[in-house]
């Protein structure tokens, strides 16, 4: 069986270091997506990789707010990779957006939707069209260098989102999203220990604060040793996933490796 790796969306930021990334550490076959500027993305991904196989990388369009380009790019990847011949062995979901609100009269009916939409629907419909990729009890699974040992769903999530750390309150809506994808996670996860055993795991991640266009207004706020680049976070998220082993499954990890609680 042969593995592939999933990485949504690619266009900018962490999603498109993690791709870069992936291509350069493994030798398996990568699925970036983006919204829109497809050829754009394929271009800024592959920029410098000297020595890699351009053809590993297909860039489709899924866009977070509309599901039907969910369901057209997994129709496409059936033909790409036939359930009897591979496997999903990595899938990395990533959307974000924010927007902050200090106090409760801040907060913004369509805003508020728009984050609920982007950051927790949005993985969850990829779950429903991605999900059946991730192997069963009865796959093979290879042992590719630069990826974990068992197949992992995993999806950005966000210290905020932690209940039991909220001791600061604001961000309503970006709190509620990123509580919400835990949620996502541990149930998903339920979900595999049924479907797949040990051989698929879905956890949640922290990346930190990181120079992307969801946190510039707070750059400022964040000591110059905690504000990371998108590359650093890409290789620190990945040692996170290939450390974990099956007793880290269902919860949610920084990009140190720690434990934050639901």
């Amino acid at each position: 069986m042969k593995p592939w790796v999933l990485v949504s969306p690619s266009s900018r930021g962490i999603g498109l270091e993690l791709a870069r990334r992936l291509l350069r550490t493994t030798d398996v076959p990568i699925v970036a997506t983006a919204r829109k500027d497809l050829d754009q993305t394929r271009e800024h991904v592959l920029s410098g990789l000297d020595g890699v196989q351009e053809d590993r990388l297909q860039v489709l369009k899924v866009d977070m707010l509309d599901e039907q380009t969910m369901a057209d790019a997994a129709s496409h990847l059936k033909t790409s990779f036939p359930s009897k011949e591979s496997y999903l062995h990595l899938s990395l979901i990533l959307p974000g957006i924010l927007h902050p609100e200090k106090s409760p009269t801040q907060i913004n009916y369509d805003h508020a939707l728009q984050t609920l939409q982007v950051n927790t629907l949005g993985p969850l419909m990829m779950l429903k069209h991605f999900s059946p990729f991730l192997p069963r009890k009865s796959t093979t699974l290879e042992s590719p260098p630069g990826l974990p040992s068992q197949a992992v769903w995993a999806t950005m999530s966000a210290r905020v989102g932690s209940i039991t750390d909220n001791n600061l309150g604001g961000w309503y809506s970006y709190r509620a999203s990123k509580a919400a994808v835990n949620q996502i996670t541990k149930t998903f996860d339920n979900h595999l220990k049924t479907s797949a055993g040990e051989k698929a795991l879905a956890i949640s991640l922290h990346p930190g604060t990181v120079k992307t266009g969801l946190s510039k207004d707070f750059w400022g706020n964040v000591k110059e040793e905690k504000l990371f680049s998108a590359e650093f976070s890409a290789e620190k998220l990945m040692e996170v996933v290939c450390s974990r082993g099956v007793g880290a499954r269902g919860r949610i990890w920084d990009w140190k490796g720690e434990e934050i609680p639901p």
